[in-house]
């Protein structure tokens, strides 16, 4: 949720037993899309990918400092609190973030993706009296906050905006005014087709990355290697896809070329990322 101006939010309502549960999914998803591998030009475990500056211990210092972040947008979600102070919350949260990695970012995607997925929850919550499933959430986020979305001031510091406007492309929050299309229509069925098909995490999640890398309009990837570099990393996406993807014995060994591909080009699909770790928190989300 960036901005350029910051403005002060309201004291965050008092969390609930339900706020701190979706606090937890929230980061418990950004860990297991941390865990997840072999990821092409992403961080794992056991790989910076095509990251110089940042490892698995940075994004673990992040995500420490993000507990609180998902916890207080819970509660302000539940208690119908206005855009206006979630996205303070947002400034907020990059700033704990900066401060626990020296200045690097690992999750400013994540922090406005998912703190929105996780205020939405909490609000479908509150009114309905029910845990949403996946496709309700994101539509929940659009009937919400579209037009406060599409009004925010926007970070022209982000290298991602300033691939957003080179290139003349659509961003995460137009992706959010419109309910998280990809969410909806890409990432959540995937993710869970693949699990009643494998019975594995890792292969499910993989084969989400790996889907929404071959249609998003990645603004990382277009940061780091403009038009070419995102219809290659689409390219690579869709051949492994079309080799049978995760859902084949094998799959490792096919997906190794794939990753030492983007690293030689400094290639790193983070939106796509953070969609992934937005899929699995819907998948949790709907029975907790």
């Amino acid at each position: 949720m960036n901005a350029v101006l910051h403005t002060v939010p309201a004291t965050p309502p008092s969390p609930t037993a339900a706020a701190h549960r979706l606090g937890r999914l929230a980061i418990t998803s950004l860990h297991a899309e941390l865990a997840c591998a072999p990821k092409p030009g992403l961080v794992t475990p056991w790989s910076r990918g095509s990251h110089q500056d940042m490892d698995a211990g940075t994004f673990l210092r992040s995500l420490f400092a993000l507990r609180g972040y998902f916890v207080a947008v819970a509660a302000a979600g539940a208690h119908g609190t206005p855009f206006e102070d979630l996205r303070a919350y947002g400034i907020d949260a990059e700033a704990a973030m900066l401060r626990a990695t020296g200045g690097i970012n690992t999750h400013r995607g994540a922090i406005f993706s998912l703190g929105l997925l996780v205020a939405a929850s909490a609000q479908f919550r509150h009114i309905k009296g029910t845990p949403p499933q996946g496709g309700e959430v994101c539509l929940a986020v659009r009937d919400y906050w579209a037009p406060a979305l599409l009004t925010a001031p926007l970070n022209s510091d982000s290298p991602g905006q300033r691939a957003r406007q080179r290139h003349g492309v659509a961003g995460v929050r137009e992706q959010a005014a419109q309910g998280f299309p990809l969410l909806r229509d890409v990432a959540l069925p995937t993710l869970q087709a693949a699990l009643r098909a494998t019975q594995d995490r890792q292969a499910a999640m993989v084969q989400t990355l790996m889907s929404l890398i071959a249609v998003t309009t990645d603004l990382n990837l277009l940061h780091r290697g403009g038009e070419r570099g995102l219809a290659f990393a689409q390219q690579q996406a869709r051949r492994f896809l079309a080799e049978g993807g995760a859902l084949q014995p094998g799959w490792r060994a096919r997906l190794g070329p794939v990753c030492d591909a983007f690293e030689a080009k400094r290639l790193s699909p983070g939106g796509s990322a953070d969609l992934l770790a937005c899929a699995w928190f819907l998948h949790q989300q709907e029975g907790a």
